[in-house]
């Protein structure tokens, strides 16, 4: 689709921050009404969709060019080359038949993958409130178009350059943009025509986030014509390498070194044996490549790919396949209580005056706060509407004169009202937590009058605040402060306050979430209670589901401690109360930086950073925009059991792509190692280089269906890791294993068979396909293969392979065109009984391998 080409606003001679709202609407043939659906249509035809970068999703021209650029089958493809010079056509034809063969095998595999991928990713996809026509309708962030109006609220996640039509209270994070850490606040109005992005005051940016208020904004630019569109290039960031990459990328650097090291070793002997050049080095290209992998990519694509589909039919939708990994090998999960560990169902308990007697002035003062707030919705307002409504409650003669949002620091909200009967003063009411408001406070309401509030009167409310947060409810605090006319009010203005009361709220444990934790436990996965809420009430839910709160920290802990400290007592501690938004982020450091691979559940805004920082960030699906989109998993419901799913399933996937990864190289290298012995002794090669590659190319058949493979519980009750060394001696330990029973075919060939040419590479051809093949099914498994019973598919295309090995030397001219040739009952039924030994010792060095470290 093409794009229409757009100059970078700051370079843009319009500027429409400078111009009035009204003219930029009219020259972009605008309404604040919207488009029409059919205008919209027609734009993004011409400017194309409002994507900065594809997320990774591939075409297909992207997937075939992957497939071709491998270095192996570049590798191939000289080969070919080479023999075509030298005019040795047929075995041009047959490596370059193999190359295609396996290319399209890969690219087969890994564009169903991509396309599932492709689909997982849609339902994930942000979409952004959008009037159009006159209607608010939710649209997906890749059809905004430039006049498009949107509609933002708390959570949002901007979808392009707009200029600001109107606001109230519009807070938003642009950091990433300008490098301002703190929100900065939007309104209507004009900039000037050379503000830079920090002073453009009326504009909001592609990528920022809504921290509270609302907004009605028009969009100007989209996608690459955006600020972030301009500055992509130096915004965009390698992402950070998993273990299991950085471990898949260690082990290619292995494999390329041995593989060098046999093809030279194979062609200098077979130059001093006086053989032919391009002979001999087809044989040591082609050895070397059938050590490799080489379906590697095509398999660890598929195997996520098919992960994801899985974890996906559980509801765990994962954003970025190598989370999978991650998930996998989690050994530490951070969570609030809210919704995960309790019902998330919250209702409100009581209102309260400063005596804890019911007080319907407190039920109304609270129901004004929560029925004008614009900002952060929550479930703690929902509550209060819903008591109010259920009381009889209205905002009727109320008016809305002005609001400090909530931010996560002063912990707390303001709403400044107009009383029906006093029309010449303002009401201030604050709600929040109870420190935070009782640090506000001068006064306290004692039936009808303000007293001062001295220090007994404090230690009252403190103890009563206590001791409902030791019951398990969650208590707020509400103060009020009666105020002249202002054209508006500031954070300075929460002073001087009066404590009306407390708004105690209920929230109980899921019945289910301490048999979560057990399991999750059971999986080597410690849960941790990282929560804002005070130090009583996060307390009591973590002891009555079975976790320690010997060690609770408090945010004024975790602020007091060095990071060396933080370092050894987070691993220690299973619940932090009070804690902030960077406090929480440091913890999930710290937790790393003892070598823990951490998960983090967050939903709102102010856990975007923990997201980010995790190993695997967890959101909900009915979480705030900017909280889905930092984190690399999203469940369908917010329940520990779902997530213990995907820890099964992530590591499943990893179990499953580490098979092929050791079979595959142990089988290979066994057989490239045994050839490489024998080329020297031998006078001809024990196998030609198209036998090698047709050999190499069967026997990876079947690793396609490995995805679908089963797992053992043995393999998914502690998190795993990639480790070279390991899969290093298992590739040497079982490699040799292999060879020595290759060594032992080539005495029975020549000393009993007196095996000519064609012969022994036709039997070895068979016998060496035949023992990778069973040595997928032996080590597949640390149990004996025959209480272990494989996946359907795995078997199935492993027999079938088995079947067309034992009959390739009989399919005539076929045959012949790879020059194998047809053997003997006895042969045949020699080379069986080997394979046959050969399952046996590998299942005793398996046995060997596996046994119990003590």
């Amino acid at each position: 689709m093409a794009r229409r080409s757009v100059p970078p606003p700051s370079a843009h001679p319009d500027a429409e921050w400078s111009r009035p709202a009204e003219a930029v609407l009219a020259a972009l043939g605008a309404s604040r009404d919207g488009l029409s659906p059919s205008a919209a249509a027609e734009r993004l035809r011409r400017t194309g969709p409002n994507i900065v970068r594809d997320e990774g999703h591939q075409g297909v021209l992207g997937l075939a060019l992957r497939q071709v650029q491998n270095p192996l089958v570049l590798i191939l493809v000289f080969a070919a080359l080479i023999a075509g010079v030298m005019q040795e056509w047929l075995e041009a034809a047959i490596i370059l038949s193999i190359v295609l063969g396996s290319s399209a095998l890969g690219f087969t595999q890994e564009y169903r993958a991509s396309n599932a991928v492709a689909q997982l990713r849609q339902r994930l996809s942000l979409m952004a409130k959008v009037r159009r026509g006159g209607q608010a309708l939710a649209v997906p962030f890749s059809e905004i178009v430039p006049g498009d109006i949107v509609l933002l609220s708390a959570g949002a996640i901007v979808p392009a350059d707009a200029i600001v039509l109107e606001a109230q209270d519009l807070l938003v994070s642009e950091a990433a943009l300008t490098g301002e850490s703190f929100p900065v606040e939007k309104r209507p109005g004009l900039a000037a025509a050379d503000a830079p992005l920090a002073e453009r005051t009326n504009m909001v940016f592609l990528g920022a986030s809504v921290r509270s208020g609302m907004a009605e904004v028009l969009v100007i630019r989209t996608g690459q014509a955006t600020q972030y569109g301009a500055i992509a290039e130096r915004l965009k960031t390698k992402p950070v390498e998993t273990d299991f990459a950085r471990g898949v990328r260690q082990f290619g650097g292995l494999l390329i070194r041995v593989m060098v090291a046999v093809v030279i070793f194979v062609l200098v002997v077979n130059q001093l044996l006086g053989r032919p050049f391009i002979e001999s080095l087809l044989f040591a290209v082609a050895l070397g490549v059938g050590l490799s992998p080489e379906l590697l990519p095509a398999i660890i694509s598929v195997t996520l790919a098919a992960g994801a589909r899985d974890l996906a039919k559980r509801g765990v939708l994962v954003r970025q396949l190598d989370a999978i990994e991650n998930l996998g090998g989690m050994t530490v999960f951070c969570t609030d209580k809210t919704g995960t560990l309790t019902e998330g169902q919250i209702v409100l308990e009581a209102a309260t005056d400063p005596q804890g007697q019911a007080s319907p002035e407190v039920a109304r003062l609270a129901f004004l706060n929560a029925a004008f707030e614009t900002g952060i919705a929550n479930p703690l307002d929902e509550a209060l509407m819903a008591a109010g409504a259920a009381a009889g409650l209205d905002t009727a003669g109320w008016l809305k004169v002005d609001e400090i949002p909530y931010d996560f620091t002063r912990k707390r909200l303001t709403i400044v009202v107009q009383a029906p009967a006093a029309p010449q003063a303002r009401l201030l009411i604050t709600k929040g937590a109870f420190s935070n408001v009782l640090d506000l406070c001068v006064t306290w309401r004692d039936g009808d009058r303000e007293t001062p509030l001295t220090a007994a009167a404090r230690t009252r409310l403190e103890a009563y605040f206590q001791a409902r947060g030791e019951e398990g409810f969650r208590v707020l605090a509400l103060a009020t402060r009666s105020m002249e006319v202002r054209p508006d009010y500031v954070l300075a203005d929460e002073s001087e306050m009066c404590f009306q009361g407390f708004l105690v709220f209920m929230d109980p444990p899921k019945p289910e979430a301490a048999a979560a934790i057990a399991a999750l436990a059971a999986l080597g996965v410690s849960v941790k209670v990282l929560s804002g809420d005070n130090r009583h009430v996060v307390g009591h839910v973590a002891r009555s589901l079975g976790l320690d709160t010997d060690t609770l920290l408090t945010g004024a802990q975790v602020a007091a401690l060095k990071d060396e400290a933080l370092w050894n007592l987070a691993q220690r501690t299973t619940v932090f109360a009070e804690v902030d938004p960077q406090q929480k982020e440091r913890i999930v450091r710290a937790l790393q930086r003892m070598g823990h691979c951490v998960g983090y559940l967050g939903d709102g805004i102010n856990d975007a950073p923990s997201l980010f920082t995790a190993d695997v960030g967890v959101s909900v699906e009915g979480a705030v925009d900017v909280a889905r989109q930092s984190a690399d998993v999203v469940l369908t419901r917010r329940d520990l059991g779902v997530l213990r799913d995907g820890v099964v399933g992530g590591r499943r996937t990893f179990a499953n792509t580490l098979k092929y990864i050791c079979i595959t190289t142990s089988a290979n290298f066994g057989n490239m190692v045994s050839m490489a012995l024998a080329a020297p002794f031998l006078p001809f090669l024990p196998m030609a280089a198209s036998q090698i590659l047709l050999n190499n190319f069967l026997s990876d058949l079947p690793s396609i269906a490995i995805s679908t493979d089963a797992v053992e519980a043995s393999q998914l009750g502690s998190a795993q890791r990639l480790g070279v060394a390991d899969i290093r001696r298992f590739m040497i330990v079982f490699g040799l294993v292999s060879s020595a029973f290759d060594l032992l075919t080539f005495a029975v060939l020549l000393r009993l068979f007196r095996a000519h040419e064609a012969t022994f590479q036709t039997a070895w051809f068979v016998v060496s396909l035949l023992t990778e093949l069973a040595v997928v099914m032996v080590l597949r498994t640390r149990l004996p293969a025959w209480r272990s019973r494989p996946g359907t598919l795995l078997a199935a295309t492993t027999a079938g392979v088995a079947i067309l090995a034992m009959a390739t030397p009989y399919l005539g001219k076929l045959s012949a065109l790879f020059g194998l040739t047809p053997l003997s009952a006895a042969l045949m039924a020699t080379l069986v009984a080997i394979v046959l030994a050969y399952i046996a010792a590998t299942e005793a060095v398996k046995l060997w391998f596996f046994r119990p470290q003590t």
